[in-house]
């Protein structure tokens, strides 16, 4: 398997890294949520590209975000003008990066998987091509978005304006991608990324003592980076990689309008779970889909209906309900439009077991948190899906 406990451990650690702490801030923003933006972001971007008839490879931009998390969990917050500065010295630079290979030579059990994160870290890639330039845009805009945020909290800082020019600077170097040309004129897109960014304040388990207090947009992220390396061992084609990925990274995204509703009140009975999917269906319709590009809605809808249950597109028609073992036999093609719905939904309960094992260890429980890790690991001790043993996880 190419996710194991010690790699779950490492990227879990993105929960304690606050960003933006020499200022005063409303609440922490952790590194784990600065991801999650991104991404979310760098969707945006990159659908913008597609509709222009451009050329994106969704595969680089979800392992490059990945590792670039990885890398980002080790150097811990350094300042984005210092980071720079290094990146500028190639020695200084390939120093930093042998650092964080040395922390993940031993917990990277896969050789598969170390030689990427070892090319992504030593292997010069040319960043001027479109899809390198729409994750560094997504990055910078995420962090733009969250000085936004902070800048409010410190009127009197004398630095604001630098900072916010330095930013703007950055980001006028990627005008000419539409999607950052949209989000600087204020168009409706930018409305939904407003939106996802909401999900960073609305934090999981609210009601329950806890630390780290994670949210749900980095719970998001968190979920989206155990269901791509779950499904590395599904060999998967691309279309199924990239639907595998997103629709983690965007299966709580309804809870933007409906905020968090813990499980045990979901499940209290049939109806009442069936009449918040309802709800959620609608919400989504009125408050979400509107600021996104119609051509975007069904693909959003595809993830987030039903995002925990396996599904695959033949003839136009939805075929759900089935294995992941049949989508690996008969279906690991792109037009067939593959979703392992089934491993998202493992992805997300190990990430809740993980948030509740967490808090245990800190010395912080409850027993809402006790009995979701026993519930959790009892469920799922001898699970496995399409040969994938995800029992030894825990």
């Amino acid at each position: 398997m190419k996710l194991n406990q010690p790699i779950a451990n490492e990227l879990f650690r993105g929960f304690y890294i606050e960003r933006w702490n020499d200022r005063v801030r409303q609440m922490p923003l952790a590194e784990m949520d600065k991801h999650g933006h991104k991404l979310i972001i760098a969707y945006t971007l990159g659908k913008y590209e597609e509709m222009n008839g451009c050329k994106i490879d969704w595969n680089i931009v979800i392992q490059d975000s990945i590792f670039e998390l990885l890398r980002r969990i080790v150097i811990s917050d350094i300042k984005s003008p210092i980071y720079q500065e290094i990146k500028k010295h190639k020695d200084a630079f390939n120093k930093l990066n042998q650092f964080v290979y040395s922390k993940f030579d031993q917990i990277i059990e896969n050789d598969t998987l170390k030689e990427s994160f070892y090319n992504f870290l030593f292997d010069e890639n040319d960043r001027t091509t479109l899809t390198y330039r729409v994750i560094d845009a997504a990055h910078i805009y995420a962090s733009f978005w969250e000085f936004q945020v902070v800048k409010c909290c410190n009127p009197f800082q004398y630095q604001n304006a630098k900072v916010e020019h330095e930013i703007r600077q950055r980001l006028y170097c990627y005008s000419g991608i539409t999607g950052i040309d949209n989000l600087l004129s204020n168009k409706s897109i930018t409305n939904f990324i407003d939106l996802c960014g909401q999900l960073r304040f609305q934090i999981r388990w609210a009601q329950t003592p806890r630390v780290p207090k994670t949210t749900v947009l980095g719970h998001m992220m968190y979920v989206a980076a155990l269901t791509y390396l779950l499904s590395l061992d599904l060999d998967c084609c691309d279309k199924r990689m990239y639907n595998n990925f997103f629709g983690a990274l965007f299966h709580d995204l309804p809870e933007v309008v409906t905020r968090d509703i813990i499980s045990p009140v979901k499940r209290s009975s049939e109806n009442l779970d069936h009449l918040i999917t309802q709800l959620e269906h609608s919400l989504a319709d009125m408050e979400i889909f509107p600021y996104l590009e119609p051509e975007w809605e069904d693909e959003l809808k595809y993830w987030t209906q039903d995002e925990f249950t396996n599904k695959i597109v033949v003839n136009d028609t939805l075929h759900a309900e089935i294995t992941s073992q049949e989508i690996s036999d008969k279906y690991n093609t792109d037009k067939y439009l593959p979703y392992d719905g089934e491993l998202i939904r493992f992805a997300d309960q190990y990430a809740a077991y993980m948030e509740a094992k967490k808090s245990i260890e800190a010395g912080i429980t409850a027993p809402e948190l006790v009995d979701a890790t026993v519930r959790i690991k009892e469920d799922n001790k001898n699970k496995s899906i399409a040969n994938i043993k995800l029992g030894i996880l825990f």
